[in-house]
C-alpha cells in the first residue's frame, strides 16, 4: 500500500512499468505504421498511377502520444489508484463481520450491504480473509453452515449479498461463541453492523468483541431509527393506530395507511413524533363496513416486519341485530334496549328493528330482550335461522318467566325465582367463578354484582354441559344450547338492572363481547385450538407463503401469544374460520435505541466514507482510447473513408458511455426520430428529469411492450422517451406519465404541444408513483395550463375493463387506488378517454431488467398482483390502439359467456 496524500495504490509496484513507457516510446516510433493500399481501378489507369499521399516513414507523434496514454492508462488503473482510502481494517488479522439482521435491519438494508461489501473490498486489497457472523440465520437456507468458518472476499461477497432481515428481533447472544469458535490466533478486524436497538446483551457482547484487538461499529444515521406499529385498536367509531420509535430525539412525521384483504386503501392516519415522545398514535375515522374490511395498517415509509400489523376477526366490529317490539320500549332509559345498546356500542354495529327483517340482514348475533309473544311460524324460523349458524341471545324476565316457549336451551320452572316468595333467599346472591369450559374463562367477578330475581332451569342430566356462569349457590345464570351450526344463549335475569346488578357492571360488557366473539369464530379463552400457519411476514414485511419449520400456534389459556422467532414468525395463523394474527407490536420486549456506545469503540454511520476508486474508470478510458486507436489505424491505411471512420470512431464513444435519455434525445435529429416514431408502433414514457424516475417508466414500458408482444397480435417496438419541449407526440398511441415530486412543471410551449396530442385523440397516463391522491400538490402543479377534462372513477362495464382482459381492479406495485378516466370519453376521440390517473406504479410492477427479470416486489399480491398489473397494461394499450370497438355490442354474448352468465 502506498499513499501521495488522499491517492492510494493498492498496487503500487506496478507503477513501476511506468519506467518502460521510454522504450515504448522508442519502439512505436522505430515501427512505421502499414503502408496505405492504393486501388488500382483499370477506368482510371492514367489518374490513379501516382498515389496523392504517402505513406510516413514513421508513426505520427499525436498517435505516439495516444498509445502512451493508454499504456499509462493501463499501468496506473492496475496498480489500483483510490482517492481518500478508507484505512479501517487496521489489523493484520482477518475481517470478522457482526451483523444485526432482525428485522429492524430492514429499512436500511440496503446500504447496510453497501458497507459490508465496502469492508470486504478493503479486507480484499490487503489479503485478509472474512468471517461472515450474522445474528439471525434462515432455518430454511442452512444459514449456519453457510456462514461457518474463514473465507475469501469472494465467498464472503457471495455470502454478503444472500443475506437478509428475518422477521424476528435479533439474538447477539450465541454470536461471540461463533467468533472464538473462528479460532483466531491474532488480532482480528473486528465489525458490528448493529441495528441500534438495546438489548440485555449489547454492551457485553460489544466488550466481548474488543477483546479480539478493537471493534468498529457501524449503525443508521437516521434519527427516527426503527419503527414498530402496534396492532389496532377500536375505540368507539375510531381505529387508532399507535406506532413506536427507539428514540426520542427530533420530531418526525409518518403516515399509516389501513387496506384490506385485495390490497385495496381505505384510509390514511398522519402520526407526528414530537422532542422526547417515542410513540405517536393516529386515527382512522372510517364507516362501520369501511372498519370491518381493515386486514393490515402499515407505514407507507420504512418497510419493514414491524411496520405492518395484520388484524383478525378480535378486531372488527361485529354487527348485531337488537329486536326492538313496543313491550321493551316502554321506558327508553330504563328499559333493557338501552343497557344492551349501551353495552355493545363499544365493539358491534347495532342494527334494530323487528326481528324478521334483522335475520334478513348479514348478522353474527341476534339479542332479544324479555319477549313471549313468538308464534310456532316465529319460533320456527329462528330455530332454523340459528341451524345455519346464527347465534341468538335472549334474556329472562317476566314475560319469558310466565310464558317459556321452546327456543330456550334449557326448560325453565314456571314462576321464576324471587325474594320474597315461599322459595325466597335471604338476602341477594353473587357470582360464582367462571367454569374452564365456559368462554367467560378468565373474566375477573366483581365482588358488588348481586342478583335479585331469576328464572331456574329444570334440573336436567346435560344441565351442567349447558351451563356457562353460576350463581354462588350454583343455580345457573347464563345456559346455551348448540343448535345445528348455531347457538342458543340465555341470560336468567333481566337486560337491565330490574333483576340484578349485573348489566350496570363491566362484567356485562365483556361477557357480551366473548359471547359476539365466538359467533364469528374468533379465538378465546375457551378450549385449545392449534391453528396452521396461512401465510408469514418476511423481514421487509411482504406476506408469503411460510417457510419450511413454521409451528402451527396452540392457543389456549389466556391472552397470552406465543413469542415471535423460527418457529412463530409474525403472519397470520387460521383454522375452521378462526384467525389469529401475530404482529411483531405484540412483543413485550423492549424496544429502545442504545444510548452509550463501548468506551474505545470506533463509531461509524453508514455511507460516511467517501472512499473513490479510480480503477474501473482508469481501466475503462484505456479501453476506449484502444478502440479509438484501432479505428485511427483502418483510417491511416485507407480502409475507411474519413466520414465513416469517425462515425466508428462517435459510436465507440457512445457505447462506453451509460445511457441516458436526456442526451440520447438531444442528440437525435427530428427526421430520424419521426422515421423510427413513424415506420413502428411505439410506446413512450415523459422526460421527467429525474433519471431515476426515467428509469423506472423505461424499464416498465420495456416490459409491458414485450407482455404485448408475447399475448396480442402487436408488434410494437422498443420504447423511448419523450419531451414535449422538442418531440412530436403524434406518432404514440399512449404516453406514460411518472410523477415525481423532484420534476419541474412544464413550460407554455410544452403545455401547448401536450394539449395538441391529447385534443388529436392521444392517451395520457398519469401516475403518482408516490400516492399523493388526486388532489396532490404535486400533480395539481405539473397538469397547470392542461386541458384535463372532468374524471370519474372507472366503473363496472367501462371499455378499460374489457378491452383485452375481463378486470375488475387494476394494481401496480401497489393496489387497491381508485383509477380515474374521462366522465364524457364517448362523445370524442373515439371513445377513448384522453387522460388516465392512478396511483398504483405501474411502471415498477412492469419493469423488467436486462434478462427479463422483475426488479421491483410488488404489495400485496406477489406474482399474481403483478400478473394483474400486466393485464391491465395491456387492456390500457389495446384501449389506446382500438377504442370503444370492443363496446360494440356484437361483442357481449361472447364476454357474457367469458363471465359465465
Amino acid at each position: 500500500m502506498m499513499s501521495l496524500g488522499a491517492l492510494s495504490f493498492a498496487v503500487p509496484l506496478a507503477l513501476v512499468a511506468l519506467a518502460a513507457l521510454p522504450v515504448l516510446w522508442w519502439l512505436l516510433r522505430a515501427v512505421p505504421p502499414a503502408p496505405q493500399r492504393v486501388s488500382f481501378p483499370p477506368l482510371r489507369l492514367l489518374a490513379g498511377l501516382l498515389a496523392q499521399q504517402e505513406t510516413p516513414a514513421h508513426t505520427p507523434w499525436w498517435l505516439l502520444l495516444l498509445r502512451l496514454i493508454v499504456a499509462a492508462l493501463l499501468i496506473i488503473g492496475i496498480a489500483h489508484p483510490v482517492w481518500n482510502l478508507a484505512n479501517r481494517l487496521p489489523a493484520s488479522g482477518p475481517l470478522v463481520l457482526a451483523v444485526d439482521n432482525g428485522w429492524t435491519a430492514a429499512p436500511d438494508w440496503e446500504r447496510r450491504v453497501e458497507t459490508m461489501l465496502g469492508l470486504i473490498d478493503e479486507a480484499d486489497r490487503t489479503g485478509k480473509p472474512v468471517a461472515v457472523l450474522p445474528s439471525l440465520s434462515d432455518p430454511a437456507a442452512g444459514e449456519p453452515s453457510r456462514f461457518a468458518g474463514l473465507m475469501s472476499a469472494d465467498d464472503a461477497r457471495t455470502a454478503v449479498r444472500g443475506l437478509k432481515p428475518m422477521p424476528w428481533q435479533g439474538d447477539r447472544s450465541g454470536l461471540f461463541e461463533r467468533v472464538e469458535a473462528l479460532g483466531l490466533d491474532g488480532p482480528a478486524n473486528a465489525v458490528w453492523i448493529s441495528d441500534g436497538i438495546a438489548s440485555d446483551d449489547a454492551e457485553d457482547f460489544a466488550a466481548r468483541l474488543q477483546q479480539t484487538g478493537g471493534v468498529r461499529i457501524f449503525h443508521t444515521a437516521d434519527i427516527r431509527g426503527p419503527l414498530m406499529l402496534l396492532p389496532p385498536v377500536i375505540d368507539g367509531d375510531s381505529v387508532l393506530a399507535t406506532v413506536r420509535r427507539a428514540t426520542d430525539q427530533g420530531e418526525y412525521s409518518a403516515v399509516v395507511r389501513a387496506v384490506d384483504a385485495d390490497g385495496k386503501g381505505l384510509g390514511i392516519a398522519n402520526v407526528r413524533f414530537g422532542i422526547g415522545e417515542t410513540s405517536a398514535t393516529g386515527a382512522f375515522v372510517l364507516p362501520v363496513d369501511l372498519r370491518n374490511r381493515i386486514a393490515r395498517i402499515e407505514l407507507q415509509d420504512g418497510r419493514s416486519a414491524g411496520t405492518v400489523a395484520l388484524t383478525d376477526d378480535r378486531w372488527r366490529r361485529r354487527p348485531v341485530g337488537l329486536v326492538a317490539t313496543s313491550a321493551v320500549d316502554t321506558q327508553p332509559l330504563l328499559g333493557p334496549r338501552y343497557y344492551l345498546r349501551k353495552a355493545l356500542e363499544p365493539f358491534a354495529e347495532i342494527r334494530e328493528g323487528d326481528y324478521p327483517a334483522l335475520v334478513e340482514s348479514k348478522l353474527s348475533v341476534l339479542v332479544m330482550p324479555d319477549y313471549a309473544g313468538l308464534t310456532e311460524t316465529d319460533l320456527s324460523a329462528l330455530d332454523g335461522w340459528i341451524r345455519e349458524g346464527g347465534v341468538m341471545v335472549r334474556f329472562a324476565g317476566p314475560s319469558v318467566a310466565r310464558q317459556p316457549d321452546s327456543l330456550l336451551p334449557v326448560r325453565l320452572r314456571s314462576g321464576g325465582r324471587s325474594l320474597g316468595g315461599a322459595m325466597s333467599w335471604a338476602r341477594p346472591v353473587g357470582l360464582a367463578p367462571f367454569p374452564a369450559a365456559s368462554p367467560f374463562h378468565g373474566l375477573a367477578v366483581p365482588q358488588d354484582v348481586r342478583v335479585r330475581q331469576q328464572v331456574l332451569a329444570e334440573p336436567s342430566l346435560d344441565l351442567p354441559e349447558k351451563t356457562w356462569a353460576t350463581l354462588v349457590d350454583g343455580t345457573p345464570l347464563v345456559t346455551a344450547e348448540r343448535r345445528g351450526d348455531g347457538q342458543l344463549v340465555l341470560f336468567h335475569v333481566t337486560a337491565n338492572s330490574q333483576w340484578s346488578d349485573l348489566p350496570i357492571s363491566g362484567l356485562f360488557v365483556d361477557m357480551l363481547r366473548r359471547i359476539i366473539s365466538e359467533s364469528r369464530g374468533v379465538l378465546t379463552d375457551t378450549g385449545q385450538a392449534v391453528l396452521p400457519p396461512v401465510a408469514t411476514f418476511d423481514g421487509f414485511g411482504f406476506l408469503g407463503a411460510p417457510p419450511v419449520g413454521v409451528q402451527p400456534v396452540e392457543t389456549g389459556g389466556g391472552d397470552r401469544l406465543p413469542e415471535i422467532g423460527p418457529r412463530h414468525p409474525p403472519g397470520l395463523y387460521g383454522a375452521d374460520g378462526a384467525t389469529l394474527a401475530l404482529n411483531i407490536g405484540n412483543t413485550d420486549r423492549p424496544f429502545e435505541a442504545i444510548d452509550a456506545w463501548p468506551a474505545g469503540a470506533i463509531v461509524e454511520t453508514f455511507g460516511a466514507s467517501d472512499e473513490v476508486d479510480f480503477k474501473p474508470a482508469l481501466l475503462l478510458a484505456a479501453a476506449l482510447l484502444l478502440l479509438v486507436d484501432f479505428v485511427i489505424a483502418l483510417g491511416l491505411r485507407g480502409l475507411f473513408r474519413p466520414a465513416l471512420t469517425a462515425s466508428l470512431l462517435g459510436a465507440a464513444l457512445l457505447a462506453g458511455v451509460p445511457w441516458n435519455e436526456a442526451s440520447a434525445q438531444t442528440a437525435r435529429t427530428d427526421d430520424r426520430f419521426a422515421m423510427e416514431a413513424s415506420l413502428q408502433t411505439r410506446l413512450a414514457a415523459m422526460d421527467t428529469g429525474v433519471p431515476a424516475a426515467n428509469s423506472v417508466s423505461r424499464a416498465g414500458l420495456v416490459g409491458l411492450t414485450d407482455a404485448l408482444n408475447r399475448r396480442s397480435a402487436t408488434d410494437l417496438g422498443e420504447p423511448v422517451m419523450v419531451n414535449p419541449e422538442r418531440d412530436d407526440l403524434s406518432f404514440f398511441p399512449m404516453i406514460y406519465w411518472r410523477v415525481e415530486r423532484q420534476q419541474q412543471g412544464l413550460s407554455d410551449y410544452a403545455v401547448g404541444r401536450v394539449n395538441d396530442y391529447l385534443k388529436n385523440g392521444g392517451l395520457l397516463l398519469i401516475d403518482q408513483a408516490l400516492g399523493d391522491g388526486l388532489g396532490g400538490a404535486s400533480l395539481a402543479q405539473l397538469l397547470r395550463g392542461l386541458n384535463v377534462p372532468p374524471l370519474e372513477p372507472v366503473e363496472e362495464g367501462h371499455v378499460l375493463t374489457r378491452s383485452f382482459y375481463l378486470l375488475n381492479d387494476f394494481p401496480g406495485r401497489w393496489a387497491g387506488n381508485q383509477v380515474w378516466v374521462e366522465r364524457d370519453a364517448a362523445a370524442a376521440n373515439d371513445g377513448v378517454s384522453s387522460v388516465v390517473i392512478g396511483v398504483n406504479d405501474w411502471a415498477s410492477a412492469w419493469a423488467v431488467d436486462d434478462s427479463g427479470r422483475p426488479i421491483y416486489a410488488v404489495s400485496p399480491g406477489g406474482d399474481v398482483q403483478r400478473e394483474m398489473a400486466y393485464r391491465f397494461g395491456v387492456n390500457l394499450v389495446m384501449y389506446a390502439l382500438t377504442g370503444n370497438y370492443k363496446a360494440d355490442q356484437v361483442h357481449v354474448p361472447a364476454i357474457m359467456e367469458r363471465l359465465g352468465q
